[in-house]
């Protein structure tokens, strides 16, 4: 299984973190994404026509949707990733996969700005990504007055490998956490499951500071 990938992508990132939870081997194709533009490149353009990365291969089956992808993969290792019981997690796996695209948007757009000098008005930008944050930071309170940790239930989907990267990295887009202690519990929840790998930006949890607006049961 082979994936194209580049280091500094969240959205590869997404791929490389579910794989190595799974304890799935990836062969990595290392892509020139900045400044060389590999992905706009006739080999990348060949395999995916919308000259973007992550791309999946996997013999004859081509991917180039990181939702499609993170389904893929957890398929291969059986039904609790993909939220398939009851109906009504398996609904808002997908609700959040979908909200998952709108951070790629406003907190990844902001992000590339910052980093890659990208042209965007940083001002929406940040304005949507910092109500998408609210909207999350929402979804996650409900969820621990249920006692769940997670997006969907006590235990980590696709939901939440999805959203986590682009989240993780706002700050790098010039958007603080400090307003969003739920958000910042579920960032360590995350960063606590097994098999866990960070990317450039995002540490594993035992390289974190003490957080310096804990909440109650946050460390």
């Amino acid at each position: 299984m082979k994936l194209y990938d580049y280091i500094l992508s969240p959205s590869c990132y997404k791929i490389r973190l579910m794989a190595a939870i799974l304890g799935v081997k990836l062969d990595i194709r290392p892509v020139d994404f900045h400044p060389g533009m590999e992905h706009r490149g006739p080999e990348l353009l060949a395999l995916n026509p919308a000259g973007s990365i992550p791309i999946l291969v996997d013999g004859d089956l081509v991917l180039t949707e990181s939702s499609a992808m993170l389904a893929y993969l957890a398929a291969r290792s059986g039904p609790d990733w993909l939220g398939m019981s009851p109906p009504e997690e398996t609904a808002r796996v997908h609700q959040w996969l979908s909200f998952s695209h709108r951070l790629t948007t406003n907190l990844g757009g902001a992000r590339l700005h910052q980093m890659l000098l990208r042209p965007g008005n940083i001002e929406a930008l940040r304005a949507e990504g910092i109500a998408a944050l609210r909207e999350l930071e929402a979804g996650l309170f409900e969820q621990r007055l249920r006692q769940m940790r997670f997006l969907t239930s006590d235990r980590a989907t696709i939901a939440d490998i999805a959203c986590f990267p682009y989240v993780a990295l706002a700050p790098d887009g010039g958007i603080s956490l400090d307003p969003y202690p739920n958000i910042r519990l579920w960032l360590r929840a995350i960063r606590s499951l097994e098999g866990f790998i960070e990317m450039p930006g995002i540490h594993r949890l035992h390289e974190l500071k003490p957080d310096p607006h804990p909440v109650d049961g946050e460390k």
